[in-house]
């Protein structure tokens, strides 16, 4: 499949993908030292849901749209605000129009002593992106393949850091690249949280994807999907997932008391279900 990410700016797999980035973040900000962000596939930074790509799906209505300005349970606010602060922050008079991609959530969320490396091979892509991210010293944009610059950027000066890698999807083996470079990237880097996205269509390929990294042995291999339809159903777009190596610590327990909350407000078919699941324990 192709999932660029422009035609699908805050849809439920958004909501999914960067709630749970944005909550690291604020996991990481806990503690004084820097941090290194790399974003392996970065797109634009910030979109407009108005503009061509969005508007001609409007997927956005189906998942940002649901949570915006509404009234939600307690903890779900309380995990989400990160997030929705970033997206609030963006559209100042409650008019929802323009939506935070992660490189916004990384430029708003972090510190002065933090710095962004952002990936983008796209040329418009990268210079919208530059642009987005104006004269913000912290941040460095890069016009090169993620999957190449992913090596390259580690290890950062930093002992710590998240990795966020977010492929389109459009080419055969996809996961399989996402494994390997997994497990160059932690080699090389085994202090840092690697956070992989992936779209929820094809089963068996999510199920070969899962018994890959749990081979791997990596440290604390944590699985967290959302699907917002029947996972059997594999005709269309029915939910998303990430892996993430060495998660915050308390970022299991706060996701499981908000989950099915989430799949509440997003589910739009029979079968709707979260799953959470240690592939290697957290020790």
């Amino acid at each position: 499949m192709n999932y660029r990410h422009a035609f699908h700016a805050g849809n439920f797999a958004d909501v999914f993908k960067h709630a749970i980035f944005a909550r690291s973040l604020t996991y990481l900000n806990q503690k004084n030292n820097a941090y290194r962000v790399i974003d392996t596939h970065a797109g634009v930074g910030i979109y407009d849901l108005r503009q061509d790509e969005a508007s001609r799906t409007e997927e956005w209505r189906e998942g940002i749209g649901r949570l915006w300005q509404q009234a939600l349970p307690a903890p779900l606010v309380e995990f989400l605000k990160p997030y929705l602060d970033t997206v609030a922050a963006l559209n100042p008079s409650g008019d929802l129009r323009l939506y935070p991609g992660s490189p916004e959530l990384a430029r708003r969320l972090s510190r002065p002593q933090d710095r962004l490396a952002l990936c983008e091979l796209h040329p418009q892509d990268n210079m919208a992106l530059r642009r987005a991210m104006g004269r913000d010293p912290r941040v460095t944009t890069l016009g090169i393949d993620g999957w190449v610059a992913l090596n390259a950027q580690v290890p950062p000066k930093e002992r710590r850091g998240l990795v966020l890698i977010d492929p389109p999807f459009e080419k055969p083996g996809e996961f399989d690249r996402l494994s390997a470079s997994i497990q160059q990237a932690h080699a090389k880097w085994p202090t840092g949280t690697y956070c992989a996205w992936y779209p929820g269509k094809h089963l068996s390929e999510i199920e070969n994807f899962a018994r890959t990294m749990r081979r791997l042995a990596l440290p604390a291999t944590l699985r967290m999907e959302l699907w917002i339809r029947d996972p059997r159903d594999q005709q269309r777009l029915n939910g998303n997932g990430i892996i993430m190596i060495n998660p915050p610590w308390t970022l299991a327990r706060d996701l499981e008391l908000v989950l099915p909350a989430l799949v509440e407000l997003l589910a739009q078919g029979e079968g709707a279900c979260g799953a959470i699941e240690w592939i290697v324990p957290q020790t």
